[in-house]
């Protein structure tokens, strides 16, 4: 068994797209559009879904936006130089919500970005 997605509501698809693949690297793997549903999913990731866990992006076309609830959590992608990400990432337009630094209560190197819809992502420091 593995991981193969997890799924985010979103309410505008392009901007999420633009923002997991242009501000954070990732790859629009597949898009398809459900008429009939009236909804569209969009899975992006780093590898193809055969070997690695993906995004789906879920945009129902009659919903502009969600509120996120409180017992979600963030996504964690791990980086080897958080603050040169963190550099990129604003540069590309992205949004550091936590400034890069030790986690509380641990030495652990984190930073947090938000995407459009207001999801977090949390960065880790995996390199150096």
């Amino acid at each position: 068994m593995r991981l193969l997605h997890t799924m985010l509501r979103v309410g505008d698809l392009e901007a999420s797209i633009r923002f997991y693949c242009e501000v954070l690297g990732m790859k629009l793997l597949r898009k398809q559009d459900y008429p009939d549903g009236k909804f569209t999913l969009a899975f992006v990731g780093y590898g193809d879904e055969s070997d690695h866990s993906v995004i789906e992006l879920t945009h129902n076309w009659d919903t502009s936006a969600y509120t996120i609830g409180d017992a979600y959590g963030h996504i964690a992608i791990g980086v080897d130089d958080i603050y040169a990400t963190c550099d990129e990432i604003t540069a590309k337009g992205g949004k550091v919500v936590r400034a890069p630094g030790a986690m509380k209560h641990g030495k652990t190197v984190i930073a947090f970005v938000e995407d459009p819809t207001g999801y977090k992502v949390e960065l880790i420091q995996v390199g150096k």
